[in-house]
């Protein structure tokens, strides 16, 4: 039996990077996945070569929520599994990042893992519980030069996630965060987002000396989306090489 038999999963930013990839594990475990992104073209193609279930959806949009859970309700009829995992990343140094940027990284990163929160909950009440699955990072531990806004909005979803998961455990749903280091994905790889980090330093503070691929992500997610993780609630999981536990970082 596959970890997620039975289970209706609606996954953010699902169109490429990890959000596909935890498309793609979902499905081989059994769930049934709607996915949404604002990458329509990508999405589709995606939805054609899994024959999951693809909306386009703004994260930053109270009323693309209501339609996009509401889609996957309409389909398969229940709402088990929210995995928030759409985020951009700009790398500006702070006196450099204009106050615009900087609200846009937080209403996709923190209010869309906020939006999606409080979107899901009625449905999954409905459904008799159900698992979200918040998508923070290593920068929601610590901060780098350059990440201001992207480490203030992962550092947000981890207290997002706790005060959920005390909030919703009345109703049977578990909320958790999932905090990824150095990942194979376009925008890790992007080399205009990305270039003035250090990769040295990245490198020198790594257990696992490579960079992973986003279905070891995928993974963890989906532990935590299944039954096994039953006893799992407001708590934070890394998946990031060691790259925590050095020193230099």
């Amino acid at each position: 039996m596959g970890m997620l038999d039975g289970k209706v999963a609606f996954v953010t930013g699902g169109a490429r990077g990890m959000g596909a990839a935890h498309v793609r594990l979902f499905l081989e475990e059994g769930a049934r996945v709607v996915f949404g992104d604002v990458l329509e073209e990508e999405g589709r193609a995606l939805a054609e070569e899994t024959g999951a279930v693809f909306v386009p959806h703004d994260v930053t949009s109270p009323a693309e929520w209501e339609r996009a859970l509401g889609t996957a309700v309409e389909a398969h009829g229940q709402l088990d599994v929210l995995v928030n995992n759409a985020g951009i990343l700009k790398f500006r140094y702070i006196a450099d990042m204009s106050p615009e940027e900087f609200d846009q990284v937080i209403a996709v990163n923190l209010k869309g893992t906020w939006l999606g929160v409080r979107a899901a909950t009625g449905p999954m009440r409905e459904s008799g519980g159900g698992s979200i699955v918040n998508i923070s990072s290593i920068e929601g531990f610590v901060g780098a030069a350059g990440l201001s806004a992207y480490a203030a909005s992962k550092f947000g979803i981890r207290g997002v996630t706790k005060a959920a998961a005390r909030e919703l455990a009345r109703y049977g749903i578990r909320v958790n965060s999932v905090h990824p280091g150095a990942i194979a994905t376009p925008m890790v790889l992007d080399p205009d987002l990305t270039a003035d980090l250090d990769g040295d330093l990245f490198a020198k503070a790594m257990v696992i000396k490579r960079i992973a691929e986003p279905v070891e992500v995928s993974h963890v997610v989906a532990f935590l989306a299944g039954d096994r993780s039953s006893y799992c609630t407001g708590s934070e999981f890394t998946v990031d090489g060691g790259l925590l536990t050095g020193a230099g970082y």
